[in-house]
């Protein structure tokens, strides 16, 4: 249940915090108070959407946050699914900053607001006089069936498998449409595929090839610069091995003098050993360089291949030809097991059908079981709300679609009065009878489902006198299962509430603020003798207004 509401800054208020009680709560107050600011500011904190024009101070901060007694309602699961601290009285904050930014938080952990809504869902359901619309959605109907039916968990594994269904229903459209592509260029991607396989590419053989062909255009010149780079190196009279033997002999006879001498000599000969090796090195060079004119011409060939295939694919390298060749070998391969992938795919749409098959007809038996008994509720509640010639015809279909709700077609009808046709509801219900009609509906749902606090708008719009009476006799009675608080407009309904609040206007220099206090008993008096007279109370209105409390 709530147990508290904190707002700072929120539209026309500055700063309030009000405690809530379990029971029948009522608020009321005049038009334009600031009853709407309160569930504006409440649903901002379940999750709701703001923008900078609540801001009443455009220069600070809002700050709203709701306190809510969870221990007894099984909430610990979703609290370890979304990683939040579980805590019995648990604390949503919301915050809009004057950046336009809103930061989140439940029991301090930031939260997204998609976690907000889906925990709101589960703590409080705000009926709002556009929620009365609801009444003709063929989705709450439904819920309303499934909530009598006791169908919840049937339906949550139902939707589960239709989620996995419709996932695997996409991908097999987009594997057919896959199919009937690639199997159009299978045969040129065949083709090209075998082109690059019978290249038989290697991913650095352009360079290597390429320094070869450079190496046997300029075999002479090759051959040139390493006979007179030899000859420098190893001429008997004034070759460099030469000079160097002769520096490393001299060395020789002076080494025991000095262990710098003994070090320089022993470098002198590494480097007289290295040069020796690199001039063995360059006559093995020399020996090997030959001109071979077939060896070329099968150079060039080989280079004319790999760059015509780059050209054709449009790329610069062996490396781009053979992931090429890798995504072809690829499509290829998808192309022609297509059929297989497809075969196998269809079986498992089929045992997905069989599952959801079982499970709509699970719903669709238990529903039909269930239409007279929520046709009698009703009914029943709206006779006590002085439509006593109200009737539903109720009516469930099988069909051969897939919904979230499964296969069934739902058809509600609704008659008012006797003679009269059956119609949608929202063709042939007055809006004084939608609102009966959903506080019925709520009273009947409050039985079956355990949500902890519900708070009625306003759900008194178009009705007075003893059916407003009823009204309150009927949200009197489901208070004693959970929190009800209503908005309410009316003295008969106020009266019956364990607890009043009034939301009123204070204006203070040049700023008008919302408030909103809890009413003792002799305030109580006053407020409903206002309600029923006006603002000059007469002694008949006190004295209504006590009886109606009494």
């Amino acid at each position: 249940m709530l147990n508290s509401l904190f707002i700072k800054n929120y539209a026309l208020i500055e700063q309030l915090n009000v405690d809530f009680k379990d029971g029948f709560s009522i608020i009321t107050g005049e038009t334009g108070a600031g009853k709407s600011i309160l569930l504006g500011a409440l649903g901002l904190v379940l999750g709701k959407r703001a923008d900078l024009s609540i801001l009443k101070n455009k220069e600070k901060k809002c700050v709203i946050e709701a306190e809510f007694a969870i221990k007894n309602y099984d909430l610990k699961n979703f609290f370890e699914e979304n990683d939040l601290d579980f805590e019995n009285q648990t604390i949503i904050r919301r915050e809009i900053l004057p950046s336009g930014k809103s930061r989140s938080y439940i029991n301090d952990t930031p939260a997204k607001l998609n976690i907000l809504n889906a925990l709101s869902e589960k703590l409080i359901d705000i009926h709002s006089q556009y929620q009365t619309l609801e009444l003709s959605n063929t989705n709450f109907q439904f819920k309303i069936i499934d909530a009598l039916s006791s169908n919840q968990e049937i339906v949550s594994e139902y939707r589960l498998h239709l989620k996995s269904y419709q996932n695997l229903v996409k991908k097999l459209e987009k594997l057919e449409a896959f199919d009937r592509e690639s199997k159009l260029q299978l045969d040129y991607n065949l083709h090209l595929l075998q082109e690059l396989q019978k290249a038989e590419l290697i991913e650095e053989e352009q360079e290597i090839i390429e320094q070869k062909i450079e190496k046997l255009n300029n075999v002479e010149s090759i051959k040139l610069h390493l006979a007179q780079t030899i000859d420098i190196g190893s001429n008997e009279e004034i070759g460099i091995q030469n000079l160097l033997s002769e520096c490393n002999s001299n060395l020789m006879k002076i080494v025991d003098f000095s262990d710098e001498y003994s070090e320089i000599q022993k470098r002198l000969e590494s480097i007289s050993i290295e040069f020796n090796d690199i001039i063995q090195d360059l006559e093995s060079f020399q020996d090997d360089v030959v001109f071979e004119p077939t060896e070329l011409e099968n150079l060039n060939d080989r280079l004319q291949i790999i760059y015509s295939l780059q050209k054709k694919h449009h790329v610069d390298s062996n490396s781009e030809l053979l992931k090429i060749q890798e995504e072809l070998e690829q499509k290829v391969d998808a192309a022609t097991h297509s059929t297989e992938n497809i075969s196998l795919l269809k079986e498992e749409i089929e045992a997905k059908e069989q599952i959801l098959n079982e499970l709509a007809l699970q719903l669709h038996e238990k529903r039909k079981n269930t239409l007279q008994e929520l046709k009698d509720k009703l009914e029943t509640k709206l006779a006590t709300l002085g439509m006593v010639n109200a009737r539903f015809k109720i009516d469930i279909t099988l069909s051969d679609t897939y919904t979230e709700n499964g296969k069934d077609v739902l058809k509600l009808l609704f008659s008012a009065n006797k003679g009269e046709n059956y119609g949608e509801l929202k063709k042939v219900a007055s809006g004084g009878e939608m609102s009966r009609i959903m506080l019925s509906v709520k009273a009947i749902l409050s039985n079956y489902t355990k949500l902890p606090t519900i708070i009625f708008d306003e759900i008194d719009t178009g009705v007075s006198g003893e059916i407003s009476n009823k009204m309150g006799e009927i949200m009197e009675k489901m208070s004693e299962n959970m929190q009800v608080i209503t908005i309410s407009h009316l003295p008969q309904i106020a009266a019956k509430g364990n607890h009043h609040y009034k939301v009123y206007k204070e204006d203070i220099l040049e700023e008008t603020y919302s408030r909103l206090k809890k009413l003792t008993k002799p305030e109580r008096i006053h407020e409903i003798a206002e309600m029923l007279g006006g603002k000059d109370l007469s002694d008949s209105a006190v004295a209504h207004a006590k009886k109606l409390l009494n």
